[in-house]
């Protein structure tokens, strides 16, 4: 699984930090210890890059989800079988 961060360029290097520890779930507690800082100072660089605006697009590849066959084209023409 691989986490991208649309608009990332927008953010400065802390609010990528924090977005992408919050984004995978964590409390504002949990990223403050990991990062250091103040509970407080989190949720105001969250709060500042949300308003910047970010997009976190999840990318997960078809073949661990067992989506695909391996002989099977993987181009959908819009037929259907029948």
């Amino acid at each position: 699984m691989q986490i991208e961060i649309r608009g990332a360029e927008r953010l400065s290097f802390r609010e990528k930090q924090v977005v992408v520890l919050k984004e995978q779930g964590l409390s504002n507690e949990a990223v403050a210890r990991r990062l250091k800082l103040k509970s407080s100072t989190v949720a105001t660089l969250y709060n500042r890059a949300r308003s910047k605006g970010y997009q976190v697009v999840i990318v997960i590849p078809g073949d661990i989800l067992g989506v695909f066959d391996e002989g099977e084209d993987e181009a959908d023409d819009g037929s259907e079988v029948g």
